[in-house]
């Protein structure tokens, strides 16, 4: 008689999926709400996105029901497997919902919760993203660096770890148009200058110049990649022990400038660089013919007075072809008449819509627990929230994926100390859906064992390819290019 040995791993699931071939008999409606964590129910995915596993938190012997298959919870935790995700979300056509049922088994009895939904988008997501992993405090740190994520699968890889660096800080990182192969970021203390990735190649340069106030900051491409605005900014930081914002990062002074890529220039304009205002956070339209930044009134003296501080949204013209700005600035959002303030402007990828955060005074959001997401229709300068994505704690940094329909914030809604990254639709009205939390293979445990922030989500077309080894030499045998005032 011939035998067939059957590999102990593929027995187990043979015998998950025997004994999980139907739902529990009998179960009670409990009436409530599923305790999993991340919160998915009712969420908007892409179809391309890495299964949503969950943890279910509640304590005894739980199913999941998904479609017309059901899952055993291992080790409190929901994993659907590439294949079977794969097959439940793209029987959905838009708008279509895999439909979930979670059963847990009490006191020899089965509950039901109540069914929640999933619902699939037939737009892609851009299929990767960056930024960087940073202790949750700014006066110091051991290690940080900026990663990238493949969005659909659980595979993370480092652009650069600072530990090759001196230990410095790493931070800034920007792409054109999520071009994974154009990007920009600094390095600060040992090994300092900003780094500039065009196509391969890999230059460092040295942007403090006898005219600016300070090396060259916050980035923003110009659509063209011959363009980069910068802000520069003279900036302090305070540290609260009873302030439910922890830490308070403000300007003494600011200005906003523009970059040459090609002849390693800046220039500005009076009205992008003057003495009784600071200018922030710039950022220029998909068409490249205005450059759009925050401006507040200087207030005297900082930071006494920083909490009278508020930025407004203006811009002014620019002309990539002699490098010149326009005459005049154009406000778009007077904020500071709402008693509020406006940072990271950013532009969806058709122009009609200007995402920033909004909060109460100053411009460093991210550590604003009333900080939330408010959008400008630019057709007529309306400015409404974006309802759904915002939470009672901080909503902060945010970027537009390459076709407009998808946004990555930084959110610390879950614990209000580590901001993680959250996804929202955005559909032809600018209205965001319920968001999702990146996923994870193991969620529960890696969200509660994380030490880490994401810092700065951007999404990119494709993978960065620049190796580690590259953007390490040129920051430590570089000296540097010098950037020039045109």
């Amino acid at each position: 008689m011939n035998r067939i040995s059957i590999p102990f791993s593929l027995l187990v699931c043979l015998l998950v999926i025997v004994s999980c071939s139907g739902k529990p008999e009998g179960a009670s409606p409990s009436g409530e709400e599923a305790p999993i964590f991340p919160d998915y129910k009712e969420v908007t995915i892409p179809a391309n996105i890495a299964p949503l596993n969950f943890s279910f938190l509640g304590e005894g012997k739980s199913v999941l029901l998904a479609g017309d298959r059901l899952i055993r919870a291992r080790h409190g935790v929901f994993r659907f497997g590439k294949r079977n995700w794969k097959r439940l979300v793209s029987n959905c056509t838009d708008g279509e919902a895999v439909a979930l049922t979670v059963f847990e088994k009490k006191d020899g009895r089965w509950i039901s919760y109540k069914p929640f939904n999933i619902f699939v988008s037939s737009d892609r997501i851009d299929p990767w993203f960056s930024y960087r992993l940073i202790p949750p405090g700014y006066q110091g740190w051991q290690k940080m660096g900026i990663y990238q994520r493949n969005l659909e699968t659980y595979s993370e890889k480092a652009i650069l770890t600072n530990d090759l660096t001196g230990g410095n800080c790493l931070n800034c990182h920007t792409y054109r148009n999520g071009d994974p192969s154009k990007m920009v970021f600094h390095a600060r203390a040992t090994f300092g200058g900003t780094v500039m990735v065009n196509e391969g190649e890999v230059e460092k340069l040295n942007t403090k110049t006898d005219s600016t106030i300070s090396a060259l900051v916050y980035p923003y491409w110009h659509p063209s990649g011959e363009f980069v605005a910068f802000s520069v900014n003279k900036t302090l930081q305070a540290f609260y022990n009873h302030d439910p914002n922890r830490i308070e990062v403000y300007d003494q002074a600011s200005d906003v400038v523009v970059y040459n890529v090609r002849t390693h220039e800046i220039a500005w304009s009076p009205l992008t660089k003057s003495e009784d205002r600071f200018e922030t956070f710039p950022t220029f339209s998909p068409d490249g013919k205005w450059l759009y930044f925050c401006s507040a009134e200087a207030v005297a003296p900082m930071p006494d007075k920083h909490r009278e501080v508020r930025y407004g949204l203006y811009r002014i013209a620019f002309d990539e072809k002699d490098m010149s700005f326009g005459d005049s600035l154009e406000c778009i959002y007077d904020a500071p008449s709402d008693s509020a303030s406006v940072s990271f402007p950013r532009i969806s990828p058709d122009g009609r819509f200007l995402c920033f955060t909004r909060h109460g005074f100053g411009n460093f959001s991210i550590w604003h627990k009333d900080a939330d997401l408010w959008l400008v229709d630019l057709t007529d300068c309306s400015v409404r929230p974006m309802g759904n994505a915002n939470s009672d704690d901080v909503d902060s940094f945010h970027t537009w994926s390459s076709d407009g329909r998808w946004m990555v914030f930084s959110s610390r809604r879950d614990d209000g100390l580590y901001t993680k990254p959250y996804f929202t639709h955005i559909d032809d009205d600018g209205n965001a859906s319920k968001p999702f939390l990146l996923p994870q293979k193991s969620p529960g445990k890696y969200y509660k064992s994380l030490m880490s922030s994401y810092n700065l989500p951007a999404f990119t077309t494709g993978k960065v390819e620049i190796s580690k080894r590259k953007l390490t030499d040129v920051l430590r045998k570089s000296p540097g290019t010098d950037v020039k005032v045109k």
